[in-house]
Parts: C-alpha cells; structure tokens; sequence
C-alpha cells in the first residue's frame, strides 16, 4: 500500500487515478511515500523515511528544495507542458493589453461614472492618451523556447507579428514543433536587439536571475515592451522600473509583481494567473499523478527535473531501482555487490543528469539493500 500526501488541492481527475486497493490519498499523512504539490513552500520541509517522490503539479519547483531531494534519495517531477497553453493564451492577452493601454484605459473609464450624458464626450476628448500600435508587423523576441514558447511563437505568427526566438537547450521536440518561420537567434542580445515586444520563458536559476538588466535594457529598441509570466526574479525590479522612468521601456508586464512595482506607472501587475485555469490543473494533476503512479508501481522516470529519463521492464524477479551520484566506478560497485549476494542480473539500464544518476537493474534471486546502501554516494535504493 502506498501513501499519498497532497499539500495543495489537487484537481480530483488526478487524485482519481489512484486506485485505492494499492494507495491512501490524503492532506494528512506523516509517512508519504509519494507527495503531490502545486505551489505550497516546501523548502524548509523536513521529509519522512518513507518518502520516495514529489510530483509538482506545474512546471516550476523553486518551491522544493530539489537538490537535498537527491541527496535524501527522492525523485522529484514536475508536469512540463501541462499548462503550456494556458500560459500561452494569457501572454498574447499580455501583448494587446501593453500595446493599447487597455488597464489604464478601463481605469480611467471608471472615473466618468456619474457624468450622465456628458459620458459620450469626455471619451472622445479622452481617449487619445491611451492609444498604442498593432502588434501585427512587429518583432516579438522570445528568450526560452519550451513547451510555452514554442506555443507562443507560433500564435504570434499567426496573428501576423515577425519572431526572433533563442534557447541554447532547444530540445528535438521543441524544435519540431516549431514553425519554421520562427527565425532562430545565435544569442540573447540578438533578440534584444530586434524585438519590438520581449517576452520570457525560461527557468529561474542563478545563471538566468536579472536575464532582463539595465545592461541588456540598453542593447534593446527604444520603445520596447516586455512580458514576464515565467518568474519575477527574471527581471531586475530596480532597472526595469529605471527603464520605464526612463521611457526606454514603454511598458511591463509580469504575472510576479514586486511590492515596487505593483501600481508603477507602465507596469501591469497580473496576480500570477497563468496556469489559473480548470483546465491547466486538470492537465497538471493527471500528469503528475501518472508520474507518481510510474515511479511507485515500476520504478519509470519521466519528467523528474533531478534524475534522468529511464525505464526498465520487469521480466526476472525484481526490479533494483537505485539513485545515486554521478562518479566512476560506482555502477561497477553496486553490480558487484548484487553478484556477490548472489543475484544475477538480467538486465541494466542506467542514464545521468549532471550530478546524478539512476540505475534500473532487473534481477533473479534475493538482492540485499542494506549492501547498497553502504556504497559512497548511493542515496536512495528501492526494489519493487
């Protein structure tokens, strides 16, 4: 029997999935062997003996501290691609709401409330000071081209705009889905250079904290507008605020407000809508649950975002699923401590993710854990 903790409320069409003969589901357990999340801090969580996997009902996990995740031996996943569209769809509402002042607009429009047949009027006088360009003609640069802004690139296209797009880790599945019109940019500052309207779609890490700073702020068009419904820490609060001041930037928009720049002038703040859709949790739940269900059940992992992709299928007594770092000689050790206890194996697939590594090794006769265990650097061993 499996425990399920979920530390968040989960969309019932994942929590369903579970069958309840092999699994507890439940908001209240003290030894999960698998949690689901969406966005509760996890950072500071002390974690349980018995548990064995994270599924992150979204794609980010800034909110899990996942690098003590390895070292304890846990898998952690997260559901890429699952509210891709969702994201999608409010990044285009983001490029008309920054080229036409529409939130400043409707504010405005508040304030005649009252004014009686005098309405009609003060709108035509008014309304001059909200106009703004088409985006049809205009270069959107897309820094980051994942499940999101794969998606983006090609809507922007359809809706007539030219697109500059750069990703370094540009995976086969991105690029195939890709429309070929999507011209591919060598480097950031290419895309800085010839975007009318940037947006961003990339992960938060220490290599891209401030992607967006008064240094690349300067390599960018008079007049830019930038959209940033990946992470706020993207963006450098101070030097976009400068470059607003400034008029170099024309507006921002972000789905991760600062205190700062919450009521600034050309800024629009958005609550953190993106993945805010019944359908984008439906899709992020399912997947993580079928994540978890894969881990638990036969040892498979996709999506992890701190162990590699691999499967192994059952065919001799049990399968020995092994998380360890990535050193030599290490495989060698744990192959010979199953030899030496008397196990043969059958089968092996074993793959790395920079500092670590997973091993599936299918085997005929008793294996000894314990064994597995002592090897320096093996942090989490299970056999199913």
């Amino acid at each position: 029997m499996f425990n399920i903790l979920t530390l968040n409320k989960i969309a019932a069409c994942g929590t369903d999935l579970f069958d309840r003969e092999k699994y507890t589901v439940t908001d209240n357990e003290a030894s999960p062997d698998g949690i689901m999340v969406r966005s509760a801090n996890m950072l500071e969580e002390k974690f349980a003996p018995t548990l064995k996997a994270i599924a992150r009902a979204g794609a980010g996990v800034n909110n899990i501290p996942v690098e003590r995740c390895s070292e304890e031996g846990i898998c952690v996943f997260n559901t890429p691609g699952a509210n891709a569209n969702a994201v999608k769809e409010l990044v285009i509402a983001g490029l008309l709401l920054t080229s036409r002042k529409i939130p400043a607009a409707i504010d405005w429009a508040k304030t005649l409330k009252g004014s009686g047949d005098e309405v009609s009027k003060l709108i035509e006088k008014g309304k001059s000071q909200f106009a703004g360009p088409e985006i049809m003609g205009k270069t959107l640069g897309i820094i980051g081209l994942g499940a999101i802004g794969v998606k983006v690139a090609n809507t922007a296209l359809s809706l007539g705009m030219t697109v500059v797009g750069y990703d370094p880790f540009l995976s086969v599945n991105a690029a195939l889905g890709l429309d070929p019109r999507v011209n591919i940019a060598k480097s950031t500052a290419d895309v800085f250079a010839a975007a009318d309207y940037l947006t961003l779609h990339l992960p938060y890490n220490k290599d891209t904290k401030d992607t967006v700073n008064a240094e690349a702020i300067a390599k960018m068009k008079d007049g830019v507008r930038i959209l940033n419904f990946a992470r706020g820490e993207l963006v450098n609060s101070a030097d976009i605020l400068a470059a607003l001041a400034e008029k170099k930037v024309a507006a921002y928009i972000t789905d991760f407000p600062t205190d700062e720049q919450i009521g600034a002038e050309g800024v629009t703040a958005i609550p953190h809508l993106g993945a805010s859709t019944p359908e984008s949790e439906d899709n992020c739940a399912v997947m993580a649950a079928r994540e978890l269900i894969d881990y638990l059940e036969h040892g498979r992992v996709h999506n992890s975002v701190n162990l590699p992709d691999v499967d192994l299928a059952k065919t001799a007594d049990c399968l020995v699923c092994v998380i360890h770092k990535n050193v030599p000689a290490i495989i060698t050790q744990i192959t010979g401590v199953i030899s030496a206890d008397g196990g043969n194996i059958e089968n092996i697939a074993s793959k790395s993710k920079k500092d670590w590594a997973y091993t599936m090794l299918d085997v005929t006769g008793a294996v000894n854990t314990a064994n597995i265990e002592k090897i320096d650097g093996v942090t989490g061993v299970r056999v199913i």
